[in-house]
């Protein structure tokens, strides 16, 4: 690699999540095969004690380095920034307020050198919901702050190199569901999904499916008034405007039937009858990628598992998939930019294509 491509090469932010489960360990497994580094500069966001006593107890055979500041991260190395300088205290596998706090305190400093251009990309490692609570934190996970934080209109967006699935509504309560789900949020977060589908993923014309709310969509409003009254409306008259979106699909046959094999993506009304089928078809090869803010952050389709935590079980192939997806999203992020701002580069490379 010649030193132009080295100065370019894509730093990729790295919040370690709770101590005391598996976030260090599968970031720091993903980087202890030294040919990840020829894909981008890890960054992460801890300190050098904390990395240390995880590679020990871990067993892990890496070399880090230590800085103040993501400016100064070396590439061709594991760059650690030092957050904090006091040693806090590790329990694997338990859920600790302290495992929380550092875990916020890892994802603030990370935001923070992504919304300053420190770093290009950022993956975050898991968190637990219910120990990041605090009286300044108080949002139900990782999409919520980032939403806040970074501009644009966030998407839950779980994919994999064949199957991606958005998210209505995200982290509520299955009983507030129905209410939330509005005309302008299916508009809002289809319009989000269509221009992710082509900026992030390079889909020239995406094809969406939509789950329905109600069981059978509502059976004609036998079960239910949202599928009738808000779903079937507002996808007639996005398909109207010349969006591809098709629906409301009965949810409970829609993936076993294969037909999310015709789509690009398919938007969910609510967290589990989307991730519940993910999950089941790509656990392990799934990335969560928020789609529609300024900046990219994915993440592994996994919790902190405190069952296996400091046991050195943990697979790291979510997040993997996590660090060679937001690679790829920032690249093709560029081009799309590039194309879009300059016509004639554009017709240029659909004439070669």
């Amino acid at each position: 690699m010649d030193s132009k491509q080295e100065a370019k090469k894509i730093r990729l932010g790295i919040s370690i999540g709770d101590l005391n489960g598996i976030g260090c360990e599968v970031a720091l497994k993903t980087f202890e095969d030294n040919r990840m580094l020829d894909f981008c500069t890890p960054v992460l966001f801890a300190s050098n004690k904390t990395i240390s006593h995880q590679k020990q107890a871990l067993g892990l055979q890496i070399n880090f380095h230590g800085v103040q500041t993501a400016t100064k991260a070396v590439n061709g190395k594991i760059n650690v920034v030092n957050v904090w300088k006091e040693t806090p205290k590790t329990e694997f596998g338990q859920a600790t307020a302290e495992g929380g706090t550092y875990a916020i305190k890892s994802l603030r400093a990370a935001v923070s050198s992504l919304k300053k251009g420190e770093i290009d990309v950022l993956v975050t490692a898991p968190i637990n919901k219910n120990n990041i609570q605090a009286d300044d934190f108080k949002f139900p996970g990782h999409t919520d702050y980032l939403a806040e934080e970074l501009a644009g209109e966030s998407l839950m967006f779980m994919v994999t190199d064949t199957l991606r699935v958005g998210l209505l509504t995200d982290h509520i309560a299955v009983k507030d569901v129905a209410n939330a789900i509005t005309t302008k949020l299916v508009k809002d977060k289809v319009a989000t999904m269509m221009l992710s589908l082509k900026m992030d993923f390079g889909i020239r014309r995406p094809k969406i499916a939509m789950l329905g709310i109600n069981p059978h969509s509502g059976d004609n409003g036998t079960i239910g008034q949202e599928d009738d009254k808000i779903l079937k409306p507002a996808i007639q008259e996005l398909f109207n405007k010349g969006d591809m979106v098709y629906g409301p699909y009965s949810a409970d046959s829609f993936f076993g039937s294969n037909s999310h094999q015709n789509f690009d993506a398919i938007l969910a009304a609510y967290h589990d009858q989307g991730l519940i089928p993910f999950k089941t078809l790509s656990f392990g090869k799934g990335v969560n990628f928020t789609a529609g803010l300024s900046k990219v952050r994915t993440s592994p389709d996994h919790g902190t598992a405190y069952e296996i935590a400091g046991q050195g079980k943990a697979d790291e192939s979510s997040f993997k998939e996590a660090v060679f997806s937001a690679i790829q999203i920032y690249r093709n992020r560029r081009e799309y930019r590039e194309l879009t701002s300059n016509p004639l580069k554009k017709q240029n490379h659909r004439k070669s294509a």
